[in-house]
């Protein structure tokens, strides 16, 4: 069961690199250019276009702001077909092998709409941090379902237990930290402004 995960992880890079290569191409932009644009070297640029490596949630947070796009957007547009309804054992699961932090796209995705939920779980001692959102004035509610987690954001730091909600609008850096013993598991819901 593990080698078919890792597979599909896999297969989920490998597709995400050619939609980014696309991204890149539509706008006419050389790999010198988007990296002045995202702050990331041509060469990790390059490397994640050829699926070489899996892309950290920092590097495609990055990469969705100079696209102007929402991370669960970006990886909505290399899965299958949106559908109206997706089953738990469907929603489309990325994982940040370096940092400790998995996403699972819980809403169907659609181009057309603004808001989304994604789960997200953060393991022991994991701490993730982006330097800007992926879009200016994000709005962003965090219900922790279970563990600890401290959220960061225009430097003021809320530690939230199980059952606790924080609702934000992000237009700086975030940092998004696992704060028990134990994993910790959030739904996260976002609203393009």
């Amino acid at each position: 069961m593990k080698q078919a995960e890792e597979a599909a992880l896999d297969a989920v890079d490998a597709r995400l690199g050619t939609r980014l290569a696309e991204l890149r191409a539509e706008r006419g932009w050389s790999l010198g250019e988007l990296a002045e644009r995202s702050g990331i070297s041509k060469s990790t640029l390059s490397r994640a276009e050829r699926a070489e490596i899996s892309p950290t949630a920092s590097l495609l947070n990055r990469l969705c702001n100079a696209y102007g796009r929402t991370m669960s957007q970006l990886l909505s547009e290399v899965e299958a077909e949106p559908a109206l309804l997706l089953r738990a054992a469907e929603q489309p699961v990325w994982q940040d092998r370096a940092s400790g932090f998995v996403r699972r796209s819980v809403s169907p995705p659609h181009a057309g709409l603004r808001g989304e939920l994604v789960e997200g779980r953060l393991t022991v001692g994991a701490d993730l941090a982006y330097d800007r959102p992926p879009v200016p004035g994000l709005e962003q509610h965090i219900w922790v379902l279970e563990g600890a987690l401290d959220v960061t954001a225009q430097d003021v730091t809320h530690h939230l237990d199980t059952g606790d909600c924080l609702r934000l609008r992000v237009w700086g850096p975030t940092r998004f930290r696992c704060a028990g013993r134990a994993d910790v598991r959030y739904v996260l819901a976002v609203v393009l402004p």
